[in-house]
Order: C-alpha cells, then structure tokens, then sequence
C-alpha cells in the first residue's frame, strides 16, 4: 500500500517527530510505500493565495505534488500537537491547499458548493496521532475535542475517509521517558493493525 505520512512540528527533537519516526518504520517494516512529509523542514508555505481557490487552478509544483500524493495514497497518517484546540498554522494551510475541489471533494450535479460534497480520496483509512498538554477530562467537558470533529468530521469524513483511528499522547510536558517509549510502542501498534504487512 502507498501510505501517505505528514508531520507537523518545528522541534526536530520533539515526540511527534519520534511518533512520525516509528510510524514511518512500522510501515516499511510492512512492506508499505511511504510518502513522508515533514511540512517545517520542507518549508511548505501554508498561505493559500487567491489564485488557487478556483477548482482547476494551477498550482505550484509542490502544492500540485502533494495533491497528487493525497489523491493516489491508500491511506494517510496525519502526526500533530494540540495548540489551541487546532492543527499547527502549518498543517492546517496543508490541508486548505491541497485538500481541495477536484483532489479531495467534489460538489457534484447541480450543487454549486451550497451543498455535502462527495469525498474523493482514494484512502479508505487514516490516522491522526496527537500530543497534548490539556487532561482528558478538560479536554472533553470544557472543549469538547475539537480536534475529533476537525479531522474525523471536518476533514477525512467529508473527503470520503470513513475509518478514521485518533490517539491523542498526553500529558507531554509531565511525561516520562519511560511513558514516551510506551507511547511509541503504541503508536507502532495503532499503524501495524491500520496498516498490516502486505500479503
């Protein structure tokens, strides 16, 4: 399977950089395709001009690249923090740019963009693995998991990704390093029963 992996965090010596790290060799361990993105170092320019948002826009090379990835991926793992309740800024001009009309979605018959649209991803499963700072409890009570509704509802499910696994790492800043290799062997565990060797 062609699996496509994004990261979104500056630090370079950061969990989610050892959570992307483990996901990445758990997939080739598999005998999966991987298409990794690390979104900072690549210097992936979020700012969506006026220009691309026209279904059939032309796109910058690397934009375009990474619509065609998204579109051709059998499956997608999406690797973040919890800032704000969001997507890092970074992460959430990815998907602005190359979640779009024509890659993702389309409005189809005569809804001109007022109606559900029809996912297009070729995925049939995805991954988000995040880390947080927030107790579960807050989280859920007094937020109410936005990010379970960006990325199952907002994100994946209107782009026709039904099978959505969420694992949110907490609390980072408070966490052991014997509760990080726990969370990596996690994180291993979570993509092997995603994403089973290939047969």
């Amino acid at each position: 399977m062609r699996i496509l992996l994004i990261l979104a965090h500056p630090d370079p010596n950061s969990l989610n950089h050892a959570i992307a790290a483990a996901a990445r060799q758990t997939l080739e361990q598999n005998g999966h395709e991987v298409l990794f993105h690390d979104l900072h170092a690549e210097g992936f320019d979020p700012l969506l001009p006026a220009g691309e948002i026209p279904r059939g826009a032309t796109l910058p090379g690397d934009v375009a690249r990474h619509c065609e990835e998204a579109a051709q991926a059998d499956g997608l793992i999406i690797v973040h923090p919890n800032w704000w309740g969001m997507p890092p800024a970074i992460l959430a001009g990815w998907v602005d740019r190359v979640m779009r009309p024509g890659t993702a979605y389309e409005f189809v018959g005569e809804d001109g963009g007022e109606g559900v649209p029809v996912g297009l991803l070729k995925a049939d499963k995805a991954i988000v693995l995040n880390t947080s700072n927030t107790e579960a409890g807050r989280e859920e009570t007094v937020f109410g998991d936005p990010l379970e509704r960006i990325w199952k509802d907002c994100v994946f499910g209107l782009c026709g990704v039904a099978d959505v696994t969420r694992r949110m790492f907490r609390i980072v800043c408070t966490s052991t390093a014997q509760e990080r290799r726990e969370w990596l062997d996690e994180t291993a565990r979570i993509v092997a029963e995603t994403f089973p060797p290939e047969a």
